[in-house]
């Protein structure tokens, strides 16, 4: 199995997955306030959307390098 194959097969599944899953979120923790021993701190839930139309391009840029690949033999 050549690079090029398998960098083909990579854009696919993460188009799949980008289409599947619609994007990921991440929590962060930040310290709000800090009186003596007491500490107060804030974890937050942020988001960040995977577009459908970078997904869709991955799946097709992976399926013409697949072609590719396989139009040199």
């Amino acid at each position: 199995m050549n690079l090029l194959r398998i960098v083909a097969i990579a854009l696919i599944l993460a188009g799949a997955l980008g289409l599947g899953m619609g994007g990921f979120s991440y929590t962060t923790e930040n310290q709000a306030a800090k009186l003596g021993p007491l500490e107060l701190t804030v974890k937050e839930e942020k988001q960040v959307p995977i577009p459908a139309w970078l997904s869709g391009g991955a799946i097709a840029l992976g399926v013409v390098l697949l072609l590719m690949g396989n139009r040199k033999r």
